[in-house]
């Protein structure tokens, strides 16, 4: 009987079979269910999702999801530790071949033609980004990830914007939903009018600067003291088709964010409920959001309130049950915008 599960069920406690799913969310809601309902989804047993009720053998009760939580986080803790020795391992070896080749050969330059380069501190990421600049000739694809823009950031990078526009450069941002809140923003958007095109997501990847597809930017450490200067065409390509996947899932600035259809819930709200689902914990949902954790703690206070929980773990029950625990409903169709047409703020 297991093995026949397992062929018919290839699949983890993180992603349930339609059947298993409606099985594992009645026992639940009830607390229990009979074997026989079970019959026909022996995954939930194999995953020891479900076991045999000590008080009747012909029922069986659920593991409570907050253990099943910490079971797969656990999981994928030791996945993610073990995926680390290996990049670890690789790159000792790497660092050791580099060593004999240096034996042998000068090391090749750091300067103009360097498939990737370290750029180790502030000023010579500066450095890099106004020579890109000056070389850019046609588009800068940019990703800001965090929530609302502080002046200082805007600021930092508005020379760079200023002397593109004036060479007719073409320039569009991803933010995150939040960044519609800073005024600063919208004061930058105001500013360089045509030039720049900006859409929003409730999460994007880390900085990314793109310039005329030649030429990547990107962070090589958490504080952003030191980047990867990239030239690489094919891991420059891989970067602007990430890029192009997630301007077609983005929403214009101008446009509302789609609507939940849950009376009581906002966009926002959804998007921490998709995430709590998965298992991860208020800081790593307010960073990947681009609020404060104060703020996150706020929004699921108001979901409890609103979905009747009275626990963590009956908040996760509630958000399965009215199907919050996907991503958002994408918003409809964006038609095709005037060039420019997206860069001026909703009024």
């Amino acid at each position: 009987m297991a093995g026949h599960g397992a062929e018919e069920h290839p699949h983890g406690a993180d992603r349930l079979c339609a059947a298993g799913d409606r099985v594992y969310s009645r026992a639940v809601r009830r607390g229990r269910v009979s074997r026989r309902d079970a019959d026909p989804v022996p995954c939930l047993l194999e995953l020891a999702l479900l076991h045999p009720d000590p008080d009747d053998m012909d029922w069986l009760v659920p593991t409570s999801p907050q253990e099943v939580m910490t079971r797969l986080l656990r999981g994928m803790y030791d996945e993610v530790s073990a995926s680390q020795r290996r990049v670890g391992s690789a790159v000792a070896a790497f660092e050791w071949y580099a060593g004999l080749g240096r034996q042998v050969q000068p090391a090749p330059s750091a300067g103009e033609g360097s498939a990737i380069r370290v750029l180790d501190g502030l000023a010579r990421i500066q450095a890099a980004m106004d020579e890109a600049t000056q070389a850019c000739t046609t588009e800068v694809l940019t990703v800001q990830p965090g929530g609302i823009r502080r002046e200082a950031e805007l600021s930092e990078g508005l020379h760079r914007a200023l002397t593109l526009r004036g060479r007719g450069v073409r320039m569009r941002d991803l933010y995150t939903h939040v960044a519609r809140h800073g005024q600063g923003l919208l004061n930058y958007l105001e500013l360089m009018g045509d030039a720049v095109q900006a859409r929003t997501l409730d999460e994007v990847i880390d900085r990314l600067i793109l310039f005329d597809r030649t030429v990547a930017f990107i962070p090589a450490n958490t504080d952003r003291t030191m980047a990867l200067e990239l030239r690489h065409p094919a891991i420059v390509e891989y970067l602007v088709t990430v890029f192009e996947r997630l301007w077609r899932l983005a929403i214009p600035l101008t446009a509302a964010l789609p609507d939940t259809g849950i009376e009581g819930i906002s966009h926002r709200e959804q998007s921490i409920a998709a995430l709590l689902a998965e298992g991860h914990q208020d800081a790593v949902i307010a960073e990947r959001l681009g609020i404060s954790v104060r703020t996150c703690r706020a929004h699921i206070a108001r979901l409890s309130e609103t979905l009747g929980a009275a626990s963590r773990t009956q908040l996760g029950v509630r958000i399965a049950q009215v199907g919050l625990d996907g991503p958002p409903r994408p918003a409809a169709p964006q038609p095709l915008s005037v060039p420019g047409q997206e860069s001026r703020t909703a009024r």
